[in-house]
C-alpha cells in the first residue's frame, strides 16, 4: 500500500503533522521532491521541530525514512538537521538516500541569490535556497547525481570544468562577479561525499522489495498544487512538481501503486512568496488571523517570513484536490478560527463581471475578485475534542459545507498542533 500526503493549496497546509500522524502505521516514509526551501512543522513528545529535508517519519524509530531521487539534496542542511533532532533527544533515525539524488551545489545558492538581486522588484520571492538553479541544471543535464561524487579527481575535474565554463560566462558577464573556484569545488565535493556515504542506497529497488512484502509506504510532498510548475500560478511557482502523480517518479515506483492520496488543506488560506492569491486579506484583519494561525503564528518554517493569509478559497482548493486526485482530504488548523464571530469562505471568483467557480489561468487571476459566503463562528476552544459530533454545531457546519462544495471527502480534521489533536470522521458524501 502506497499513500501520498500532498498539499492542496500554496504549501504550509500542515502536511508534516498529517504525515507524522499517519506514519504510526507506516513502514517507510519518503520525501519525493523539493528541497530545503520549505519546512514541515511538527509537534510531538520530543518538542517542536521544523523539518526541511528530513521526512516527517524520523520521529518513529521503526520507520525507514527515504530521500528520493526527485529531491534537491543539500548535504550541509541534511547533516545539520540530523544533529539538531538527535541533540534534542530524538533517537538517530533510519535513513536511506537515493544514489540517484542530485546534489545542491554551492553555486546554485549563489546564482539564486544573484538572480533575485538582479530582478529586484520583479523577483519570484525565492527563499534563495538554490532551488531554481538546481532544477535548471538537472534538466540541462549538468547537475550532479550523488553517485558521481565518488569518482577519481580527473573525472571530477573534467565535469567541474565543463560546468564552470558555462557558469563563468554568466558570473562575469551578467552578474559581474569573479569566476568559479574550480579547485575549491573539487575539495568541497571530496569533503561532503564522506558525510553521506553511509546513507546511500538503491531506493527504487528497496521500494520494489517493500511492495512485494506488502509494506506501507507514505509519499510526502512539499508545497502544494498552486506551486506546481505546470498547473500552478506560473511563473510564481516552485521548480519541481508537488503533484501526487510525480511521487511515482520521485520515488521510483509504478504509478498504479499509489492507492490513497491524502490531500491536505487548511481551514483558511496562507502562502509564502509572491503570486496570485485571490482571497488574501490585509491590515488588522490579516494580522489577527496570522497571529492566531498555525502553531505560534503563520510564519515560514524555513525563512521565518510572515505568511500572507486569507479566507478559505473553494475555487483554488477544489482545483487542487482535482489535480492531486484526492481520495481523502485532511482539513487542518480548524481550532485557529475559534476567535472569530464570522468566518468568510470564498465560494467563487468574479472575473470581468462574471462569476466563475473553476480556477482560471494565471493571467486572469490578477483580475479576479473573491465572492464570499459568511458563516457564524463558534467562539470557543475546540482542542482536545476527538469526535466530530462533539464539535460546536457552527464548526461542523463549516466543515460540512466545505466538504460538500469541494466534492472530496474530508476524513481527517486537525484541531490542534500536537500529534494527538486529530479527529477521524466519516464523510457525508455519497
Amino acid at each position: 500500500m502506497v499513500k501520498a500526503v500532498v498539499g492542496v493549496n500554496w504549501g504550509d497546509e500542515g502536511k508534516g503533522k498529517i504525515t507524522d500522524t499517519l506514519a504510526e502505521k507506516a513502514d517507510i516514509v519518503i520525501r519525493f521532491q523539493g528541497g530545503a526551501n520549505a519546512g514541515h512543522t511538527i509537534v510531538n513528545d520530543y518538542g517542536k521541530f521544523a523539518l526541511h529535508l528530513l521526512p516527517s517519519g524520523v520521529f518513529h524509530g521503526n520507520i525507514l525514512n527515504i530521500l528520493g531521487n526527485g529531491v534537491a539534496f543539500d548535504i550541509d542542511k541534511f547533516v545539520n538537521e540530523i544533529e539538531d533532532i538527535t541533540g534534542k533527544g530524538v533517537p538517530k533515525p533510519n535513513i536511506m538516500i537515493s544514489d540517484r539524488v542530485q546534489v545542491m551545489m554551492p553555486y546554485h545558492i549563489l546564482f539564486d541569490t544573484l538572480e533575485e538581486e538582479r530582478l529586484a522588484g520583479k523577483s519570484f520571492g525565492s527563499t534563495k535556497s538554490g532551488i531554481a538553479p538546481f532544477y535548471s541544471d538537472k534538466f540541462a543535464k549538468i547537475g550532479w547525481q550523488i553517485n558521481e561524487f565518488y569518482q577519481d579527481d580527473d573525472a571530477l575535474m573534467e565535469k567541474i570544468n565543463r560546468v564552470a565554463d558555462i557558469k563563468d560566462a554568466l558570473l562575469v558577464n551578467l552578474y559581474h562577479r569573479d569566476e568559479m573556484d574550480r579547485k575549491g569545488l573539487l575539495d568541497w565535493i571530496k569533503e561532503k561525499r564522506e558525510k553521506v556515504k553511509e546513507y546511500l542506497g538503491d531506493v527504487s529497488l528497496c521500494l520494489h522489495k517493500a511492495l512485494k512484502e506488502n509494506k506501507t509506504i507514505l509519499l510526502e510532498g512539499q508545497l502544494g498544487t498552486m506551486k506546481d510548475p505546470d498547473h500552478g500560478i506560473y511563473p510564481m511557482v516552485t521548480s519541481s512538481s508537488p503533484i501526487a502523480g510525480y511521487g511515482a517518479i520521485g520515488a521510483g515506483i509504478p504509478p498504479y501503486e499509489i492507492k490513497e492520496i491524502v490531500a491536505v488543506t487548511k481551514a483558511y488560506s496562507s502562502a509564502v512568496g509572491a503570486g496570485a492569491f485571490v482571497s488574501e486579506i490585509f491590515g488588522d484583519e490579516a494580522v489577527a488571523l496570522r497571529n492566531h494561525g498555525g502553531d505560534g503564528g503563520e510564519y515560514g518554517a524555513t525563512t521565518g517570513r510572515p505568511r500572507r493569509v486569507g479566507w478559505y478559497d473553494l475555487v483554488a482548493s477544489r482545483y487542487g484536490c482535482r489535480l492531486q486526485g484526492a481520495t481523502d482530504v485532511a482539513f487542518t488548523v480548524l481550532d485557529d478560527l475559534g476567535y472569530l464571530d464570522e468566518i468568510p469562505v470564498c465560494v467563487a471568483y468574479e472575473l470581468d463581471g462574471i462569476e466563475i467557480t473553476d480556477f482560471p489561468v494565471t493571467r486572469d487571476l490578477a483580475r479576479c475578485k473573491p465572492v464570499y459566503k459568511v458563516f457564524k463562528g463558534w467562539k470557543t476552544d475546540i482542542r482536545g475534542i476527538k469526535d466530530f459530533n462533539d464539535l460546536p454545531k457552527e464548526a461542523q457546519d463549516y466543515v460540512n459545507f466545505i466538504e460538500e462544495q469541494l466534492g472530496y471527502p474530508i476524513t481527517i480534521v486537525s484541531n490542534g498542533p500536537a500529534r494527538t489533536d486529530i479527529i477521524y470522521r466519516k464523510s457525508r458524501l455519497k
